[in-house]
């Protein structure tokens, strides 16, 4: 006969009986191995920082990861190539900074954020996958916290399963608990969860904020990002009411103006009254509002960023930014010529989704400052530079915003677009691409 007692008890020891250092969980990546480790806030960051360790016995391992926050060993040293390489979703300062330098421990892998799990499966079946996670509750389950976008997918098929513990990561709701007997190995890593920093907006984005919130009616459900613009774009907002989040990444402004009251849920078509996202990022004050919070419910990013789901919202918003735009609406987001900056993401998902809204009222919003490098580059260009990734087709290019407008191309011929979005480029540029734009035959 099991009692209450040894019920409570067992979780307890299976736990105990799976914890290993940061070292003995690198040793068990062997050669070859296909190893995915979680994004963002959800970084194993003890274990990664541990992986070099095993280059003397190991050779061509690949580790495939999305927004790699730190510069590891295993692909930033150049005698990591033939060992380690890194395989990014997408591109941060540290994967750019091993790019540039040609170590050769580097690639990217093309992909829909909603796909990048399960297309990922399909070309093969992972080894390990290292994650980040609560300490288990009295029933024996952890929380994965603040990040399912590929994890729980990945997890599920891995051949062995590590997670670092964290006392300091919060509990969250919805698809992320996980018990200890379907986890190989426990480390455990009490550090601070990585943090990102709201960075104030500056002038220009503050009026590129404001033409967004033109855009944003009451009762809409909004996708946002983190940075300037997006920041920018929430504190014009706060004039809306009722509105609902359906996003990708949950960041502070989201929780700001739920606590303005701003954001309700209350008129949101899918999950009605809850915040739905696939991970979190932002400060110590996000992470303590999410602890043990039932508004928010965290789903795999195959269903949060599926267009099919994205679309059955009511009044869709997506707002997303941009490195350049051609005069006839493509969209280049994650590429400067063949030299791939950071990733598709979520972007195209987004808006496809949120232009196809089942109600007819959704809504794609790509956001850039009109110039870059200090106003000596426009970014609404004539054409894309070659080898430039195209992120968002110009058949699927909705609203495209800078400081000096919005111009709006959904439906509109090329020559209505190139005029269009002339106007909103910078007026030092306007004369020079207006002119490429007749000798391209576009007006």
């Amino acid at each position: 006969m099991i009692t209450m007692e040894k019920t409570k008890q067992a979780p307890e020891s299976a736990y105990a009986g799976k914890l290993i250092t940061a070292d003995e969980a690198a040793a068990k990546i062997k050669t070859g191995d296909d190893v995915v480790v979680a994004q963002c806030a959800s970084e194993p960051q003890g274990c990664m920082s541990r992986f070099h360790t095993a280059a003397p016995r190991v050779k061509n391992a690949r580790v495939f990861s999305v927004l790699t926050l730190k510069p590891y060993d295993f692909y930033m040293k150049p005698e990591m190539k033939g060992h380690f390489e890194l395989a990014s979703w997408f591109h941060a300062p540290g994967s750019r900074q091993a790019l540039a330098a040609g170590a050769g421990t580097v690639t990217y892998v093309p992909n829909m954020l909603h796909r990048a799990a399960l297309d990922r499966l399909q070309a093969r079946k992972p080894d390990i996958f290292f994650g980040t996670c609560t300490p288990p509750d009295s029933k024996g389950f952890v929380s994965l916290s603040l990040g399912i976008t590929y994890e729980k997918d990945i997890l599920e098929a891995a051949d062995t399963v590590i997670l670092e513990v964290n006392r300091n990561l919060p509990r969250t709701f919805g698809d992320t608990h996980l018990h200890v007997s379907d986890v190989d190995w426990f480390v455990e890593n009490d550090q601070e969860v990585p943090a990102l920093p709201s960075p104030a907006p500056d002038e220009v984005e503050a009026t590129i904020g404001g033409h967004i919130a033109e855009l944003v009616e009451d009762g809409s459900t909004l996708q946002l990002g983190i940075g300037g613009i997006p920041n920018a774009a929430a504190m014009a907002l706060k004039g809306k009411k009722d509105l609902g989040v359906h996003t990708e990444m949950l960041v502070d402004s989201m929780m700001e103006l739920y606590e303005a009251g701003v954001i309700t849920n209350k008129r949101k078509s899918l999950i009605k009254d809850k915040f739905v996202c696939t991970f979190a990022m932002g400060s110590r004050k996000l992470y303590d509002w999410l602890d043990d919070n039932p508004a928010v419910e965290f789903r795999r990013g195959s269903w949060v960023t599926d267009p099919s789901v994205i679309r059955q919202n009511s009044r869709m918003v997506s707002i997303n930014t941009c490195l350049t735009v051609d005069l006839t609406g493509q969209v280049a987001s994650e590429s400067v010529g063949p030299v791939q900056y950071s990733g598709t993401g979520g972007q195209t998902d987004t808006a496809v989704g949120a232009k196809e809204a089942y109600d007819g009222l959704g809504k794609s919003i790509i956001a850039c400052r009109s110039t870059a490098k200090r106003g000596t580059v426009s970014c609404i260009v004539p054409t894309l530079a070659a080898g430039t990734a195209v992120t968002l087709h110009r058949a699927n290019t909705d609203h495209v915003v800078t400081e000096f407008g919005i111009a709006r191309l959904r439906g509109r011929t090329v020559r209505e677009r190139a005029g269009a979005l002339i106007a909103v480029a910078h007026p030092d540029f306007r004369a020079e691409l207006e002119s490429q734009a007749v000798k391209l035959g576009y007006l």
